[in-house]
């Protein structure tokens, strides 16, 4: 047993001697690259109508998320969204749809946010609000009114011809339904911030837009010198035309990671 005993001492003895001798441990294996897609929603409809366009990354091997954002207030939904953008390891593209876009454009900031993608959102320079850009320009739709507590509805009945369309009578109630609304102190707070004068911007254009006039859009993404896509779609064109709208994020993505 002692001998047993001291050959284990020298052999350990040995191997030790062996790695300050030159023997290097093993290099760790380097980390995958994050790809990170952070996805703001807009009013008047909710989170699940990002799924096909969600799936479509998920699948090209994007971690994607979708704020849930209550738009309650414009600094509530810029909390929510950096939390978020906390639990992100590595690059981020952030993505907003309609007053998401103004979301994007105070939480967007830091070396980790690549990009500000733009899909049918408001894109605010410092000192407008969500309620001026909307009302910019008049459109034939947009019946969205305050009740009696100063909170933003859509209404059900015209929800599909003023947001979707393009979508099928069953896709436009269940949105018209599970709508979240927009309160008045989102609606009426200037902006602070307009980080598109900072980061690299990508934008869709709804050119059947009939919540967010098409000529408001080009006009806050000219300004922005955004990259520019226009598709023939509703406002909830990241609902009939989820294929292009993942596209124009990919490209963002490639850009940027």
């Amino acid at each position: 047993m002692p001998f047993t005993s001291h050959k284990l001492m020298t052999a350990a003895a040995l191997s030790v001697a062996m790695q300050f001798a030159g023997a290097a441990p093993a290099e760790p294996a380097a980390l995958p690259l994050a790809r990170n897609i952070v996805i703001v929603p807009d009013a008047f409809t909710d989170g699940s109508s990002w799924h096909v366009v969600h799936d479509i990354l998920s699948h090209k091997g994007y971690r994607v998320t979708v704020v849930p954002a209550t738009h309650t207030s414009l600094d509530a939904d810029v909390s929510m969204t950096r939390r978020i953008l906390f639990q992100q390891i590595g690059k981020v593209v952030l993505v907003g749809h309609g007053i998401g876009g103004s979301v994007i454009g105070h939480a967007g900031s830091g070396a980790k946010i690549g990009a500000l993608v733009y899909v049918a959102a408001l894109a605010p320079e410092v000192g407008e609000n969500a309620l001026q850009l909307l009302r910019a320009v008049p459109t034939q739709g947009a019946a969205i009114k305050p009740d009696w507590s100063g909170v933003y509805w859509a209404d059900r009945a015209r929800w599909q011809s003023d947001f979707g369309a393009d979508l099928s009578p069953n896709r436009a109630s269940f949105f018209a339904a599970s709508q979240v609304p927009m309160y008045q102190d989102f609606a009426g707070t200037p902006s602070y911030a307009a980080l598109w004068h900072s980061k690299p911007s990508y934008a869709i254009v709804a050119s059947a837009d009939r919540f967010l006039s098409p000529e408001t859009q080009r006009m806050m993404y000219q300004r922005a010198h955004a990259k520019v896509v226009e598709l023939a779609a509703s406002h909830a064109v990241h609902v009939s035309r989820p294929e292009d709208v993942a596209k124009v994020i990919e490209q963002a993505a490639l850009d940027t990671f």
